[in-house]
């Protein structure tokens, strides 16, 4: 065995231990030990690990072809991952084009919309409003919508900048408005904000309906999202979701657009959708958008392993295992089971400042105060810490800095859709077991009567 720092180019000088195995929610390494993937890896692995029929079904199409060029051959997995991905998204959005992940379709998203725009005459459109705190990739392209400082920093000499708002963080607000009020009121900035770049320069908004990695599963006020429809369609401003985590059923709808009863003109699409079977995304958008764009000589972009059919095989296979086995309705009703969990756990923990998500997408937020919300003291690197404690305990989890990166700290808990409540149980042990490791080590409190 090479040494592990002999070839690979580590995040970390301490890598982790070699993977040898996953099955169901489940990971283990080389000595056996046993992990729950809390996470999904980084939100992907949704319908669990070594489903046996998405294997059977991508060593059918190895024994066929592996790969065939877009541009030479049509094939049946993309042809039919296409139709099947529109059969399941709402009215409206039946167009797909195929990427290998998050960062390539929200590129391609954008790129879709540029060309829409300089078809209608309107090329002076260039300008993408995205919100603060943001992640959409860390490409070039989506770096500069990205709303994160640590990531962008080093490279903010070499990114245009792109208009951001305000991310609806409506529990750090402290007024006497309602929260539909509050939703209504950071919708009203993405509005200030168009005027301010000119209409006529705006080409679209971009946001996740639920948040990621950089808000911690934050969920806006209800009325948040109607009006940014209604904001988006007044100015000609084209609305993309950034689904790359929340779509494919994780928070208990196929997309969480549906929720809202929101159709967005283009969606992006990655992760779960191939579940870590194989690199896989997709953009899906309205034919009132592709159309044009074809006919004025086509989309001008592409990827090399773009409807690629090992990739598009298994993402087929993996939307058939989201329908066959009700895995979009099981990360609705497991979804309320773990957030009764998160409650209880910041009953008993008072430096649990903030619980919050939607179906399998959850988090929870640490805090010094919960009067204020002000975060926990950077120095007790409380992200990380709690993250390798759990690991010790054999759960895997996933954080972040909450508050544009630099400051604040939040968790991410978000299992494979085929999670049952007496596993949501273990998590939960787990948890508290580590969380107590946490408190003692740091001086924190935790309730007596909890």
């Amino acid at each position: 065995m090479s040494d592990a720092n002999s070839c690979l180019f580590y995040q970390s000088r301490t890598p982790r231990p070699f993977l040898d195995y996953g099955e169901g929610i489940y990971l283990f390494d080389e000595t056996g030990k046993r992990y729950i993937d809390g996470s999904s890896g980084a939100m992907v692995s949704n319908i669990g690990h070594s489903n046996p029929r998405v294997l059977a079904k991508m060593k059918a199409q190895m024994d066929k072809a592996t790969f065939g060029y877009r541009l030479h051959f049509r094939t049946h997995p993309s042809e039919d991952l296409a139709a099947k991905t529109v059969a399941m998204t709402p009215e409206g959005l039946d167009r797909v084009f195929f990427v290998s992940g998050g960062s390539e379709a929200v590129e391609s998203a954008v790129k879709l919309a540029r060309q829409y725009a300089v078809t209608q005459g309107q090329s002076s459109r260039h300008r993408v409003i995205s919100r603060f705190p943001s992640y959409h990739g860390c490409t070039f392209g989506a770096l500069d919508l990205t709303g994160y400082d640590p990531l962008r920093e080093p490279f903010a000499a070499m990114l245009e900048g792109m208009p951001k708002v305000a991310a609806p963080a409506t529990y750090l607000d402290r007024d006497d408005l309602s929260e539909e009020e509050r939703g209504l009121k950071y919708a009203e900035l993405l509005r200030e904000r168009i005027l301010e770049e000119g209409p006529e320069n705006v080409l679209a908004f971009l946001m996740e309906p639920v948040g990621g990695a950089s808000t911690g599963a934050l969920v806006a006020p209800d009325s948040y999202y109607g009006r940014v429809r209604e904001i988006c369609d007044e100015f000609g401003v084209l609305l993309i979701y950034d689904e790359v985590m929340t779509g494919a059923g994780r928070t208990g709808k196929f997309l969480a657009a549906e929720h809202w009863g929101i159709t967005p003109d283009i969606v992006a699409l990655s992760k779960g959708f191939g579940a870590g079977y194989a690199p896989l995304g997709a953009i899906v958008a309205s034919a009132r958008l592709v159309e044009p764009v074809l006919d004025a000589g086509g989309f001008l972009h592409g990827f090399t392993y773009a409807g690629n059919p090992l990739a598009c095989s298994a993402g087929l296979a993996v939307l058939e295992e989201l329908e066959d086995q009700g895995l979009i309705g099981n990360a609705a009703k497991m979804g309320e089971v773990l957030m009764a969990g998160l409650r209880e756990l910041m009953d008993r923990y008072p430096f649990i400042g903030d619980v919050r998500g939607k179906g399998l997408l959850t988090a929870f937020e640490f805090v010094s105060d919960r009067a204020t919300l002000a975060p926990l003291p950077p120095s007790l690197d409380a992200h990380a810490r709690l993250v390798e404690l759990a690991y010790e305990r054999g759960l895997i989890i996933y954080s972040r800095r909450t508050r544009g990166g630099t400051a604040g700290d939040h968790f991410l808990i978000a299992p494979p859709l085929i999670i049952t409540e007496a596993q949501i149980g273990d998590i939960m042990a787990i948890l508290r077991d580590a969380l107590d490791a946490f408190a003692k080590e740091a001086g924190l409190p935790i309730a007596e009567a909890a």
